[in-house]
């Protein structure tokens, strides 16, 4: 939708596909991370979340981490770097100057088929 815009791009930041969950030297869940409800962050697990995010956002697209490591390093912040002092995107990533054209692709789901789907679907929840 916003391949050909200069000014605005969507990436997606994959450094949550693969985390897994932090550990301590028992090898038992690290609750220092959680907060009392032991589901969500604290602000310990945030900080990890934050900056594996923003670690993401300065790699480039098809190089980016998908995992976070929780270590609550501050070391492994990484800053800009003179030759990219911006955030990653396809375009900058060098999948800009592709010939991809996405006005004429075309869905790859039949028209009719959704009518079909919808149809069934009321059919099926209404027996």
């Amino acid at each position: 939708r916003y391949e050909q815009r200069e000014d605005f791009a969507v990436v997606m930041q994959p450094f949550f596909r693969n985390t897994l969950l932090p550990l301590d030297s028992t090898s038992k869940p690290d609750m220092s991370f959680f907060a009392a409800d032991c589901v969500h962050f604290n602000v310990k697990g945030y900080a990890e979340m934050a900056m594996a995010l923003w670690n993401n956002m300065l790699e480039p697209v098809g190089e980016k981490q998908t995992y976070n490591n929780f270590t609550h390093d501050r070391s492994k912040l990484r800053c800009p770097n003179p030759e990219k002092p911006f955030l990653s995107t396809r375009r900058n990533s060098g999948f800009g100057n592709s010939d991809l054209n996405l006005e004429k692709t075309g869905s790859s789901v039949p028209y009719w088929a959704v009518i079909v789907t919808a149809v069934a679907g009321v059919l099926v929840g209404s027996l």
